[in-house]
Formats: structure tokens, sequence, C-alpha cells
């Protein structure tokens, strides 16, 4: 397994669909990811983070079988006359064979770790069942596996050496270096036959249900429970031969090997020649034809990468930059955030996780359950009717059924990752895809005897709404189904891109450099206690073994050319095939293993119990079933297609993105300008000044369009036709709502597209803000803008704009009542209106308090709804600021968001009859870093209105002030309008729902403490 940077191991099975492409599958245990001596921490923490799944399963934690488990050698004498029988002598060329073992057999093995001999790692289990169609007898069995056991070495080999190195070189006991004593397999002639390895179950039944039962009992147990199997001094498989009552009718050949030694085509081609040969001796009494002795195969390692080419060989020197590309893209994919636990369950780790587990320490702590979870399984057969239809459907949209099982997979585990809870959450999948190693780099194993060489990939999917799949076997709408098919096609994509880079031979290489270099079974034991990932790495996996029929069989002497596998053999039909390597205590959250036979697809669903318990798995076994016949529409399902599923996935969306784009660029100097502004503010501005007058701007720079979708809204209610209900809103508008938040609700491409145009419109108008084409008077939000083509840099000082008028100026006459006529001021609204200032000097004269009051919206501004605003008859805003003794008369110091700024009064108009002050022109003006941030301008009069003369006066004054680059020329400012004076409140139904529920009483508490607050 090493294949993908990711630590799981992978059985690799393919076959031929012509002429849709290779179908692949695998067991799955990949590999981790790691970088060199100079890079084995990183490597470490590399593989803690991304790999570190096998399957890994306890000692001794199955349940026992309800049947009862016989020893060929236990049943009687006769047995063991027989059994001497049938051992035949050593064939003459046949030699003691050993090979030490690759990085991909030692994780499975799997080695163990010196420096903690208290903990043995239990062996990954791979179990596989045939349902036979007779009932042969014990003795041709006995004689057919003595015959296999002859030709293929790893099923007679023991395992020597412990593995350990020389010497571990770091701090925490991970890294190795030299390995005197390795794993090595050693296959001796005539050490073993059929009586070490197969027991009889006689079933207590005569029908096929029985047998079922009791051969699904005891695959179970063996999918979990490796304690059978001593690898120094016992074979590393045995097979268990169900049996019925009478001896007669259907039986299954349960097969449990240690995982290094098989994967699934290796197991499915060992069947089919027991039967073979079973088939042969009944016909003719013995084996005429026997089965071609075979060498230990190659590793892994060897095959894909070359003889002589592993890491321990070359080191380096075959490492590449698509090497080192391959890591970085392994470590990226957990940006994406995979689910990898269902809701409830904590999910931790991260790099925080990575680094424990390289210290020596589970994530988040030892899971005590860990040695307590088992596989929960579920066992279910595809029909041939929809088998032959999806592999179709599969053709037409040009993919294989192995992306069309992906796309199922992610699809359904998107039902069940919410643990119920309706979490409506977007989310990553992470899915564990099969490969076939034997097809990548020099490819030298052909497959010629029992062995494994599996691999894997990783697809990433998503982001995926919670239960797409129930969407989609609810209602198989052309788009969902289009969406399905999307999904298969992006897994094949993902596939050929990841072989078309080399992936494969970078996944084995990678994995070998760090199996070599570090304890890499000691990281999966380490993950497996975690209580962050609680053994898990993947959102989902699956292997496809492919077609049984389609695999090139074992070779036997007599054949003058490869022959296929076949399900039939004299009176031996293989009727069924489930097979399954454990996933309970590292690996995947969902996990399914299928193969096709008879035209059937046989599925184990098999993940870990107690994260998904025995009735959720027995529900998404079923889930999964049915999405793939509504997908290969041989189960019929009312549809309705939604009108908005005929909206084309992403075309609205790319389209309000595109005119977004087109408004925003219009806007592009305005925003270039800006940002140099800033860049230049910031350089030349200390952060303490620096960022409160950003956060200055960007709050009303903010304010001003979020309150223009209100207004718009707010009149679009009111002007709508149609009965009111209460006398309050029309009800058109509610239905009009209705409709809207339905398009929004079902339509993820309507709410993608709002959310577009939201971003955009308030981009824009933002721009329109800085580029000065939003109004000068109250959003001209540009930093240090233009005036007559030239930039006016920074604030001038008060004797630059002071007028005369403003000799002798006291500041008590200004307190009192002003009424606002025009402004050029960003932090006020133009849709407001009966703008007043009244002023007041606190009683010690050393500040001052404006109390700001507005009525809004304007009848201008809202011309449908401004009457029933809850602030139509007004509300007051507090503006709060200092006299500092230091500044000339005429300044006022103004404060507000974390900046003060001088608040200048330019010029006073007195009452030639009391000497009062009349008018009044204001300017505030805020500049840090030699960057002007705003200014406001304010005209004001002691009148509620002013004639065009004087106001063409008041112009003409801020002009001789040199006020005109700032703001005060007429087309630069904004004129407030006016309440007729003595008009009386607003009441109508709207403001009666105001009072009643206090917003009046509300807004008068509010203003009597900030006003309190202020003094």
């Amino acid at each position: 397994i090493p294949a993908s940077s990711d630590d799981n191991i992978v059985l690799y099975y393919f076959f031929w669909e012509p002429p849709a492409p290779l179908v692949t599958a695998s067991w799955h245990r990949r590999s981790p990811i790691m970088n060199s001596r100079a890079f084995s921490i990183v490597l470490l923490l590399a593989t803690a983070l991304h790999v570190q799944h096998a399957f890994v399963t306890p000692q001794g934690n199955g349940r026992m079988p309800t049947t009862t488990r016989v020893s060929v050698a236990q049943q009687n004498p006769v047995m063991d006359f027989f059994s001497s029988l049938q051992k035949s002598p050593p064939q003459k060329d046949a030699v003691e064979q050993r090979r030490s073992l690759g990085s991909q057999e030692n994780l499975m093995l799997p080695r163990q770790y010196g420096p903690n001999p208290d903990v043995t790692f239990p062996q990954m289990n791979h179990v596989s069942c045939a349902v036979l169609s007779s009932t042969p007898s014990i003795q041709t069995l006995q004689k057919a596996i003595d015959q296999v056991m002859k030709a293929h070495p790893l099923l007679t080999c023991t395992v020597e050496g412990d593995g350990e190195p020389t010497e571990r070189i770091d701090l925490f006991q991970m890294v190795r270096k030299g390995e005197p004593n390795p794993c090595t397999f050693v296959s001796r002639p005539d050490t073993f036959n059929s009586k070490d390895v197969l027991s009889v179950v006689d079933v207590d039944g005569s029908t096929r249900e029985d047998l079922d039962a009791s051969w699904q009992a005891n695959f179970k147990v063996d999918l979990d429970d490796g304690s059978w199997c001593n690898v120094e001094s016992q074979p590393l498989w045995k097979v268990e031969f169900h049996r019925l009552r009478g001896n007669s009718g259907p039986c299954a050949l349960l097969f449990s090997f240690n995982h290094a030694i098989s994967d699934q085509s290796a197991a499915s081609k060992l069947t089919d020649q027991i039967v073979a040969l079973m088939a042969e001796i009944d016909q003719k009494g013995s084996v005429r034809n026997p089965p071609t002795p075979q060498e230990i195969p190659l590793s892994l390692e060897e095959s894909v990468l070359g003889r002589e080419r592993t890491f321990q060989d070359v080191q380096v020197e075959d490492f590449s930059p698509s090497t080192i590309q391959y890591v970085a893209g392994k470590a990226l994919e957990e940006t994406k955030g995979p689910v990898i636990l269902p809701d409830g369950f904590k999910q931790g780790g991260g790099v925080v996780g990575a680094v424990s587990t390289i210290m020596g320490k589970a994530a988040g702590g030892d899971d005590e359950e860990s040695l307590s979870r088992r596989s929960a399984v579920e066992f279910r057969s595809l029909s041939k009717e929809a088998s032959a239809a999806l592999l179709e459907k599969c053709r037409q949209n040009g993919v294989s059924v192995t992306n069309a099982l992906s796309a199922a997979l992610t699809l359904t585990s998107t039902d069940f990752v919410d643990n119920g809870n309706n979490a409506k959450k977007e989310r990553n999948y992470k899915v564990l895809q099969s490969l076939d190693m034997r097809r990548f780099g020099k490819a030298l194993d052909q497959g010629k005897s029992v062995g494994c060489h599996a691999g894997s990939m990783d697809l990433m999917h998503g982001p995926l709404e919670d239960r797409a799949g129930e969407k989609l076997r609810s209602n198989p709408s052309l788009k969902r189904l289009e969406e399905f098919w999307s999904l298969a096609k992006e897994g094949k994509k993902q596939t050929d891109d990841f072989i078309a880079a080399g992936g494969p031979e970078n996944a084995v290489r990678v994995f070998d450099f760090a199996m070599t270099i570090s304890d890499m079974n000691n990281l999966v034991h380490l993950t497996a206690q975690s209580k962050d990932s609680q053994g898990r790495a993947y959102s989902a996996g699956f292997t496809n073994a492919g077609v049984y029929e389609r695999y090139l069989a074992f070779e036997r002497d007599a054949d003058k050319q490869p022959e296929t596998v076949k399900v039939e053999h004299g009176k031996y039909k293989v009727e069924d095939i489930f097979y399954a390597a454990s996933n309970a205590r590292t690996g995947t959250l969902y996990r399914f293993s299928c193969m096709t036979i008879n035209g059937e697809i046989k599925f184990t669903f098999h993940p870990a119990y107690p994260i998904v318990d025995d009735e959720t798995n027995a529900k998404f076994a079923d889930a999964l079933i049915e999405l793939l016949e509504i997908i290969a529409g041989t189960k019929d399902v009312p549809t309705t297609d939604n009108v908005f599923d005929l909206i084309p996935k992403g075309s609205l969306t790319k389209a309000v993105a595109a005119l977004g784009s087109l408004s925003l660029l219009s806007h592009a100097s305005g925003y270039i300008s800006f940002f140099q502004s800033v860049l230049e503010m910031k350089a030349n501005a200390a952060p303490e000044e620096f960022w409160p007058a950003l956060n200055f701007w960007i709050f009303f720079a903010v304010g001003h369009p979020i309150l223009q979708p209100i207004l718009w809204i707010s009149d679009v209610l009111h002007g709508s036709p149609g009965p009111s209900v209460g006398g309050l809103v029309p009800i058109t508008f509610i239905l009009g709502n209705v409709v809207a938040i339905a398009a929004a609700t079902f339509s993820k491409e309507i709410r993608n597209a709002v959310n577009v145009a939201a971003l955009f419109a308030f981009l824009s108008y933002v721009g329109a803000g800085i580029d000065g084409t939003a109004g000068l008077g109250d959003f001209n939000l540009q930093l240090d803008d233009k005036y007559k083509g030239q930039v006016v840099k920074g604030c001038p000082a008060y004797d630059e704009v002071r007028q005369p008028s403003m000799d002798n100026f006291d500041i008590n006459k200004y307190q009192g009542l002003w009424y606002e006529q025009k402004f050029h001021d960003w932090t006020q609204f133009k849709e407001v209106y009966d703008t007043t200032l009244d002023i007041k000097l606190t009683p010690d004269g050393k500040g001052w308090i404006d109390d700001f009051a507005v009525k809004g919206p304007a009848p201008d501004a809202a011309p449908l709804s401004w009457d029933k605003s809850p602030v139509a008859n007004g509300a007051h805003y507090f503006l709060f600021g200092r006299v500092d003794p230091k500044d000339p008369p005429g300044i006022l110091r103004e404060s507000g968001f974390g900046v003060e700024f001088p608040n200048y009064i330019v010029d006073v108009q007195k009452d030639p009859a009391t000497g009062e002050y009349k008018e009044a022109i204001q300017f505030q003006c805020l500049e840090r870093g030699g960057v002007r941030v705003f200014e406001g301008i304010n005209f004001m009069s002691r009148n509620p209105e002013m004639t065009p003369a004087e106001m063409e006066a008041m112009h003409a004054r801020a002009e001789k002030a040199g006020m005109f680059p700032y703001g005060a020329s007429p087309e630069q400012m904004h004129s407030v309008a006016r309440k007729t004076p003595g008009s009386p409140d607003i009441d109508n139904n709207w403001q009666a729902m105001w009072r009643a529920l206090g917003v009046d009483k509300l807004l008068e508490l509010l203003t009597e403490s900030i006003e309190d607050g202020g003094r």
C-alpha cells in the first residue's frame, strides 16, 4: 500500500468494461508520506497529519462464531490417514525461498515496535468468502488446497526477523537507521499442508439462509480478530469450509489472510484455482494438470520502482520535483478540512495533533475504547439488471463503474455525516479510492502468484450540502442526475491527472522512504488510539475488485495460453463472493468493498463501530444500493423537475459576476488611488493613529450601501398593491417575499447569484463613493480627493480658513439650536431631513455636546414609505467634544470612533439688532500621515429656511475662506430638506404600531442615557 501519500493499504483488482474505461479496485491501507533525515521530522509530521491510516485490527476482539469450527485433524483417525496419503513428496526443483518484506508488507504484517514491547500491533486482516453451488468432499478440498500450497510460496511461508533497526536516532524514538535483521518471508517446501490451514464448520441447518448465517458470523469475527495467526510458526492464512447438514447443496469457503500476503485479486484467483482443481479431482480422480510452481512474488515497491530501486537501495536518488510536488499536494488536501467524523464527535488534530503523534503520544489523548472498536458489517447485492444498466449509463457518460461508485459513496456519506441532526452544512469529502498498482511504473509483477500489490489515491469532493444523496433519491430530477455524473466525471479527472503526473510511482516512492526511515507502524498505532481522530483519516473509502470472470487465472502446467477465471468448474459454480479488510482501528469513516460476479455487484459495508453503529450501517447500505438503482434507471421514483433546476449550473452566478466585474472595473482608477493613499498614510502614521482613522473610514463607507436596500425594500413594501394585513403590510408583498425566499431556499444557483450580486453591488457602491460619482455631498469617500483636476493634500491650518467675522468670537453665543441647511459630509446621510444641531457647553466650559436631531427617510428619498419609518417623527444622536484652552477661539475638538479631529468655526454672521449669531460655517478635517481621511462642512442658520440670496452669500464666504477645494462649492454640497414649520407629527397605522412596541420610549431612553453619559 503505499500508493498515495496517505497511509492506507489497498488491494487492487481491475477489469475491463468494453468500451468503458478501465475499472480498478483495491484494499485500503495507505502509506504515509514523508520528506529525508534532514526531512525526517517534517516527513513524520506530514505523515501524522495526512496519512497514518491502516487497517489495523485488535487482537482477540471478535465475537465467537455460533457454529462449531472443527480442525480436519481432529475429526477422526481416518482423516489423519487420508491426510497422510495426500502428502506428496516435494518436487525436484522445490527449494527454500526467502525475501525480505517490502514496506507495504511490513505495514500490514505489521512490523512491531521495539521501544514499546508491552504493545503488540495486531495484524491487518483480509477476509474473502466464496459461496459454491455444490459441496465437495473434505478429501477433494484437501487435495486441492495441498496443490495450491505447493505452487504459491506465500501460502506456506512464515516470517523470520524482528525488523528492528540498528539504532533510533531521534529524540522521540521514531527515526530508524539500519536494519540488520529484517522481517523476511521464508517458504520451505513441504512444511505445511491443508491440515494446517483447513477447518470444517458443520452448519446446523439445511438452507442457504442457514449457510449464510454461519459464514457471515465467522466473517465478522475473522475480519477483526487476527489472533489465529502466529507469523513465526504458522501459515499466514486459513480457510473455513462451511457445509450444510447432509453435506449436500451449497457450501462456503471462508478465507482469512494476513493482509501482507494477499489482496482480493489474489484471493479471487486462488478461489478459482482451488475450485478448478476440485472439479478435476472429481472428474479424473487425481490432479493431472497441477498449478505451476511460482517464486515468491516481487514486493510492491520492486514491481513499481524496479529491482534494486527501493529507498534502501538508492536513497533519494530517484526523488524528483514531481515527488516534492506530490508531497506538497497531499499536505494541501488538509487545508480543505475534509470531514472525517460524523457530527457529535470531536474532530481535532491538525498540526498540534501531528506534533503529538511524532512525540509518541496519541492526539487528544488515548481513547480507551479504541481496542473495542469492531467492524459493523452488512452484505448487499446490486441485481444483475441494475448492474448491467449502471454499466451502460457509465459508458454513456464516459466514466467507469468505479467513478460512479465513488460519486455514490460520496453522496450517500452526505446523508449520514450530520448524525441525524439536520445540520444543513456544506462540507468537503476526502475519499480513498483503490488503484491497480500492477499497472504502474515498471509493472514487473504479472499477478502469477498469491501476494499483495495494492495502492490507492485520494479524491477530494465538495463542498457538498448535507443530505445531497437523499435529495437525489427522493427526487432524481435532471439537474440532480447531472450533478451525480458531474461528480463521477470529477473523480475520473482526478484519477487521470494523478496517473498522468506519476502519482502512483511517487506514492510508492514516498511511502517506501517513510517506512524505511521511520516507525510508521507506531504512528498508525498512535492514530488508532487518538481521541481526536478515532483512527479516521478519510470521509469515505471503497474498493472495487472488478469483474471476477475477467481475471487471468493462475497458471497450470498444461495450459498452453493464459485462461480467464471461470465462475463454473464441473459441478461447482461460484455463486457469490464477498470480501473486506478490517477498517475498525484505522481507516475511513464510511467504507465498502465490492466486486462483480455472475453479473451482480456484491457489496460488503464495513465501517468502524461504534463510530458508525450497526443500524446506521444498514441504513447506509440500503441508501447506497437504492441510489445506484435510481442512477441505473431500474428503480422508478416520482420526479419533479424544479423550475430552478432549468438554470444551467453556474450560469446565473457567472453572468452576475461578469456584470459585477464590469461595474467594479469602472471604478478601478478610484480604488487604485485610494489604496495608494492608504499605503502612504500607513507609512507615515504611527499604528495607534493609522488604524483608528482607517476604521473610522470603513464604518461609514459600509453604512451607506447597507442603507440603500433597506429603503428600496421599504418602498416596495408600501408600494405593493392589494389589501393590507392589519392595515400594515400588503398581502402581495407577503406573497412576493414567500416566492423570493423559496427561490433562494430551493435554488442554490439563485442563492449564489444573489450573494454574488450583493457583493459586487456593495463594492461598486463604495467604488462610486471613492471616485466621486455617488454624490459629492454625502458620499465623497476618496482620500485627498481632487478639485478641478488637482489633488488637494491634507488639511489646512485654522488660520488659512478663518474669516475676520471670527474676531472676538464668543463661544457662549454659539450655543443653542441650529438648523443645518447644507452639508458636505460622508458621516451624514442624504436620506434624512429636517436636521438640527443643539449645541451646549458643559458646566465647566471644557466640553461640549451636540444634540444632532434628524428625521428620516426624507420624502424624496423614499416617497412611498417615508412616513412609515420609526424615526419619521425624529431621533436624536449625540456628538461630544472638548474645548482645548490651547486652541484659538473658534476651534472645538470633536471625537468619535476612536479618533479626534478639530471642528473649525470658520465664519459667523451676527444679527445687527441683537448681536447674536444667526449663521455659521463649520469645517471638520481629519488628517493622518499627511493624508486627508475626512472633511465635513456644515452651513447652519438659526432659521429653518434661508433665501437663495442668503445661501449664495454663504457659498461666497466659504469660497473666500478657501474651502471650495475641500467641498464647499454648490455642486459639492447636499441641501437638507425641511419640514414645513408648524406641521403636526406624523400619525398612521405604522406609527401606532411603533408606539405599541415602545419604540418611541426606547428612543427617548436612549437619548437621555447618551446625553447623561456625555455630561
